[in-house]
């Protein structure tokens, strides 16, 4: 026994949803949880393009367990950085990380005046980190110097005070011989480290290019080789390793691969899962946003048209009516149509809609467009079913089925005889023609096709499905429309291209006219001079035919009767699919046209369509 079930989502859903997200969710922090002093000093830290490390840190930006007390820098608008000792500020122009040095020059820029003034001072370093490179050359400035006495260091003289000898200033390098002679003639001296030697350009330039220091702090490497960050601890004055898990003295614990691998697997899977469970609320949200304004327009729309539409059932009287669902005819776009039977003993049709957004449109269009027909070739609405868990229609039951079947089949002889299909054809175009000129309110299908044609029991044809159909005012000759609707293979081409034209009534007719050559051509033609792999479209090869008046090859024509009705067919077929919607005629023309002689209608303007490829 076939059963429906609609999916209806209790009050319990969203309390399992919260325990089971936020379950994951504290799982997944506990597994992936970073110690805050690693995630702090994780962050890249610059001033300028220079790239601040540990042991430096940048005062008043970064947080000081990220260096080493004394290496507090100063980054001032990012530029240069800038540390300060004892003496004055320091420009640092380079840091050498490899190798614990950095290359530094004043703040204040060393010139005549300030040579010769003595206003320098020799250079204060904090002696616990900080220190001057053995090899690196000092200047040293002595000042007070009597060169009356001794004329050999007349040549050092930088000629301070003109033709003063016994108050000179002198300069002389680390390496010079004359050095320790120089200091029994002079008062004071000031010693500045330099970075170049005594043969490269003036005395102000070597003293302006800086000179180098290095430092002394717990070696980083072992620490950062083993995925931690450097840092100290001022609680305790010593260096600490700061590591994902917590901080250590010098390194990293490396860890279990198996538990690494597991860890990182319960992380990544409780991530995932708190991911999908945040989309499955989103979407139930969505769907159930959506879902009321659908349930309340239609609700609207059914008040409104309440003297229009037809009876209304409940669920418990749809499940009655199919007994159960057990007798399934079929599977369309929009839901499942199954057979039932109503109390006065008639036999139904019932299609239960789909839980679909689109399907509020669906339900409408069917409503208000077949309940205001009243056609022996529209198919009859009986009632209909609307509620939160069901959506359903309820029309009459046609025992043959869809005209697919019959133009379709695979049997040799056809199951439907020319003057069937030919009253088939007729009844359809009158059917339309009743949509567009015989209701209140012009009824555009936008849908027609052989498994739209519901068949009776005496195979008088009704058109159906009416869930994409457009109401519209009957003087309105063309509609506003956004995106296409319909059929591969049966649209009209204005309907998915406007530079075709408007959409209109003659949209409609074009379908027809494509429907009407497959009820012509549906079986394989017996006398097709060409190729089964060419690609020859139908409509051109029967155009071609019809022109040059030669035989249709067409399958039990058996009869001259035969031949004009197949002939006329295809002749109003052809006009129907004119390209230019104004050269369609309105299927009142088309109904004249089919009921009149076929020796009255003239050949249309070939089609200019394009060959569908054949597989």
């Amino acid at each position: 026994m076939n059963q429906i079930h609609f999916f209806n989502l209790t009050s319990t859903f969203f309390p399992v949803l919260y325990l089971v997200f936020f379950t994951f969710f504290f799982q997944a922090r506990k597994v992936t949880a970073v110690d805050e002093n690693f995630r702090i000093c994780t962050v890249p830290r610059y001033c300028g393009k220079m790239n601040i490390k540990f042991p430096f840190f940048i005062q008043g930006r970064d947080d000081p367990r990220c260096g080493y007390p004394g290496f507090e820098i100063h980054c001032r608008n990012n530029s240069l950085p800038s540390i300060s000792f004892g003496d004055g500020d320091y420009i640092i122009n380079d840091i050498y990380y490899h190798n614990q040095s950095c290359h530094l020059s004043r703040a204040v820029s060393f010139d005549k005046y300030a040579i010769c003034s003595h206003s320098i001072r020799n250079i204060s370093l904090p002696s616990d980190w900080f220190f001057l490179p053995s090899l690196q050359n000092k200047t040293f400035l002595f000042s007070n110097c009597n060169l009356s006495s001794s004329h050999e260091l007349s040549r050092y003289n930088i000629h301070c005070a003109a033709k003063n000898e016994s108050n000179a200033t002198l300069a002389l390098f680390s390496n010079d011989p004359m050095l320790n002679f120089a200091s029994e003639y002079c008062d004071t001296r000031v010693v500045v480290p330099v970075a170049f030697t005594s043969g490269e350009g003036s005395l102000e330039g070597m003293l302006n290019r800086g000179f180098m220091v290095e430092w002394i702090t717990s070696n980083c490497s072992i620490c950062e080789a083993s995925g931690g960050k450097c840092g100290f601890d001022n609680a305790t004055f010593h260096f600490k390793c700061f590591c994902r898990d917590r901080p250590h003295a010098w390194h990293c614990t490396p860890k279990n691969k198996n538990e690494l691998r597991f860890k990182l697997g319960l992380g990544l899977a409780s991530s995932i899962v708190g991911i999908v469970l945040v989309i499955l609320a989103f979407y139930y949200f969505i769907r159930k946003f959506s879902s009321d304004n659908i349930d309340a327009n239609i609700e609207a729309f059914l008040k409104d048209h309440e003297c229009l539409a037809p009876r209304r059932y409940r669920y418990s009287d749809i499940k009655k009516v199919t007994n159960s669902f057990q007798d399934k005819l079929g599977k369309g776009g929009y839901g499942d149509v199954y057979k039932g039977k109503l109390l006065d003993g008639r036999h139904v049709a019932v299609k239960i809609l789909n839980n679909s957004q689109s399907n509020g449109e669906e339900f409408i269009n069917e409503v208000a467009s077949i309940s205001r027909t009243s056609h022996v070739n529209i198919v009859t609405l009986l009632g209909f079913c609307f509620e939160r868990s069901c959506k359903a229609l309820i029309y009459e039951f046609m025992p043959n089925g869809s005209l697919e079947k019959f133009i379709f089949q695979e049997r040799k002889d056809r199951l439907l005889k020319w003057d069937k299909l030919y009253q088939i054809a007729v009844g359809i175009a009158r059917g339309l023609e009743y949509l567009h000129r015989g209701c209140s309110t012009r009824i555009l299908h936008f849908d027609i096709k052989p498994h739209n044609i519901l068949l009776d029991d005496e195979f008088v044809p009704k058109i159906s499905d009416f869930g994409l159909a457009k109401l519209c005012l009957e003087k309105e000759s063309a509609i506003s429309m956004t995106g296409a609707r319909g059929t591969a293979g049966y649209i009209a081409p204005e309907v998915f291209s406007r530079n075709f034209g408007r959409v209109s009534h003659k949209s409609d007719v074009y379908s027809y006219g494509m429907m009407v050559l497959e009820m012509v051509g549906g079986r394989k033609n017996i006398s097709v001079e060409v190729d089964r792999t060419s690609e020859i479209y139908f409509p051109y090869w029967i155009y071609n035919r019809i022109e040059l008046d030669e035989e249709l090859g067409l399958e039990d024509i058996e009869s001259e009767d035969d031949q004009e009705r197949a002939r006329k067919m295809i002749i109003v077929s052809l006009w129907c699919i004119q390209i230019d919607p104004s050269n369609r005629p309105t299927m009142s023309r088309v109904v004249e046209m089919l009921e009149g002689f076929t020796n009255s209608l003239t050949i249309p303007p070939k089609p200019f369509l394009s060959s569908p490829p054949r597989s």
